[in-house]
Formats: C-alpha cells, structure tokens, sequence
C-alpha cells in the first residue's frame, strides 16, 4: 500500500513545489517582456514572494454565497485540482513503480471531466458572472478538445501503443511528419487552458473574473493550482508525444513549452471569440482530421 502511495506523493509535492514558482517566473518574464518591474520586494529578488502569496490565500477567511449550491461550489475546485494530480501520475518518471497501457485514452478522459469542474464551479455560484464564464470556458475547452483528441491519436497511430512511456524514444523521423500538428496542438493547448490570448473566461469586462469570481481563499488556490498544474501537464504532455528525445530532452522540450506559454500571454492581445470558434471548426478540426487520415494511409 505505501509503494503504491509514495509516487503519488511525489507527484502531488513535486507540483506544489513548482507551480508557485512558476508563477513568479510568469511575472518575471512578462515585466522583462514589457519592461517593467516583476516582484522583487519579498526577499531577495523576490524568490519568496509565491511563499508570501500562497501563506495569503491559505490563511484568508473562506466565504461562501449566501445562495449558493454547496455541493458544487466547494467541490468542484478541489476536484479540479484531484483530475489535475491524476493526470500528471500517468506520465513516465523515475518514482512510477506501474504504468498504466492505456495512459493516453484514460488521460483523455480525465481532461473531459475537468469541463464539469469548470462549469461547476460557475454554476454552484448561483451568479449570473460566474455562471456566463463558465459557460463561455466550457463551449471554448470541448471546442478545442476535439482537435486535441484527433492530434493525440497521431502518435498513437505512428507507434501503435497508448502508453506514454512507449513514446520517450520515438524515431527522429517523427518530427518531420508531426510538426505541423505540433503547431496546432500548442494553440489548442493554449486555448483548452483558458489562457492568454485566448482568456475569454475571465478576461473579459462584462465577466468580471469568470467562473471563479465567487472564490476565496483555499477554494481560489485549488482552482488556481489546477490551472498552471494543467499548464505544465500540456507543456510537458507536447514534450514526450512530439520530440523523440530521451528522459532528458522531454524535460527540456517541457520547459521550453511552459515558456512559450509565459511568452505567448506577454506579447499577443487578446483574440475575439467569434474567431477563436472559427478556428477550432473551420481550420482546426478539418486540419485535423485530413491529417489523421493521411497517416492512417501511410
């Protein structure tokens, strides 16, 4: 029982480590980018400051809505962070005792049910902001997640195996034939995490902050986690299916991913959401599924 425990441990401390301190290389790069100041008041260089930001969000007083569902709203968070950690234990590392054949359909299915989190936590709310964001990021992540489903059966199809451990050494060959899907699975990426440019959940002024509007304290930090969480899932999920590069170059292919997310937010506006839409069904998904077609013929 704690061998099979110990590397979800690991995994669930690893993320708690490295999110907060992504979060201040994301406020670092964009005060670089657009030559400004990022934190650099608490401690030295400001290396403390996700300490002194996540110290204010666990000891902060809960509320909850007077009329609010409280099934749904203390709980869809806190799943949402549950599917986030469930997710990153499927991947291939040096603490996982087990490996799960069927790593990619299952973790299809965890990023399918993070929609209901999403839209729970807007609707337990019981306001019209949280709900119509919810509404808005739902529509917007299963728009995307179609394209995600078909680009993600590529490799599955080039390697016949569903194991993600299978796809740390791939052929180099590989990479010829899946950049262009590459491309388009970064951007679907982007948009199935809610982020900028493609922040129509909470981004916009009539949403106020979108479906986690109503949240507070150890609510707000369990969604906040599953957020980045899911960015460096993607990150390092693009890694190990497109780069045929070893334990080490998935690492790194992760890394640089999870930067191109801090760059993306920091150098382009925001798309318009009628566009975002025409994209994923009029380019994404035809893209997609002629590609899918043309390596199922080869």
């Amino acid at each position: 029982m704690i061998s099979f425990l110990i590397p979800w441990i690991i995994v669930f401390v690893n993320i708690l480590i490295a999110i907060p301190f992504l979060t201040l290389l994301e406020r670092k790069v964009i005060g670089y980018i657009q030559s400004r100041k990022g934190p650099n008041k608490v401690s030295y260089l400001g290396l403390l400051q996700p300490v002194a930001d996540g110290g204010k969000l666990l000891f902060k007083e809960l509320g909850t809505p007077h009329y609010a569902n409280i099934i749904l709203f203390w709980f869809s968070p806190i799943v949402s962070l549950l599917l986030m950690i469930l997710g990153w234990s499927l991947f291939p590392s040096y603490y996982t005792n087990y490996f799960f054949s069927l790593g990619v359909v299952l973790f299809l299915c965890i990023a399918s049910l993070q929609v209901y989190t999403l839209l729970g936590s807007g609707w337990g709310s019981n306001s019209k902001y949280a709900l119509l964001g919810s509404i808005r990021g739902a529509a917007q992540t299963i728009s995307y997640e179609v394209s995600l489903i078909f680009i993600i059966f590529l490799p599955c199809c080039l390697g016949g195996s569903y194991l993600f451990f299978d796809y740390l050494y791939k052929d180099y060959w590989y990479i010829l034939i899946l950049a262009p899907a590459a491309v388009i699975w970064f951007i679907s990426a982007i948009a199935e995490t809610n982020r900028a440019p493609f922040d129509f959940a909470e981004g916009e002024s009539e949403l106020v902050s979108g479906f986690n509007i109503e949240y507070s304290a150890f609510e707000f930090a369990c969604l906040f986690l599953s957020e980045y969480g899911n960015i460096l899932l993607m990150s390092f999920l693009t890694g190990i299916l497109f780069f045929p590069a070893g334990w080490g170059g998935y690492i790194i292919m992760g890394i640089i991913f999870t930067f191109s997310f801090l760059w993306v937010r920091a150098a382009l506006p925001r798309f318009r959401y009628d566009l975002l839409m025409s994209l994923a069904w009029k380019i994404f998904l035809p893209v997609s599924l002629f590609y899918i077609y043309m390596v199922i013929l080869i």
